[in-house]
């Protein structure tokens, strides 16, 4: 395993505004896991957004629980990114 790999890590998140009250973890995990995360986020269409920091914090929270309010901010950020790169994408496709 590279050095890269053993630094990797990864979360996923997902958020319903009907029953949950913030994004929760479902699955997070560092090295291959994260590789495995990542790959079938992206084999199933969903943005991934790399930020080493963000995943570092949320790496230490349990699988199932919800994102505390004080990453709320890192969050939001992260979520407006990938709306950002979401219309960009789809602009280059229409022109």
């Amino acid at each position: 395993m590279s050095e890269y790999n053993k630094r990797n890590k990864a979360v996923a998140l997902k958020y319903n505004a009907d029953t949950d009250r913030a994004p929760v973890i479902i699955a997070s995990g560092h090295g291959e896991i994260a590789n495995k995360i990542i790959d079938i986020a992206e084999q199933n269409g969903i943005p991934v957004y790399r930020d080493d920091s963000a995943a570092s914090l949320m790496c230490m929270l349990e699988v199932g629980s919800n994102i505390p309010t004080e990453l709320y901010e890192v969050i939001a950020a992260i979520y407006c990114q990938l709306l950002k790169t979401s219309k960009e994408l789809n602009n280059k496709d229409r022109g």
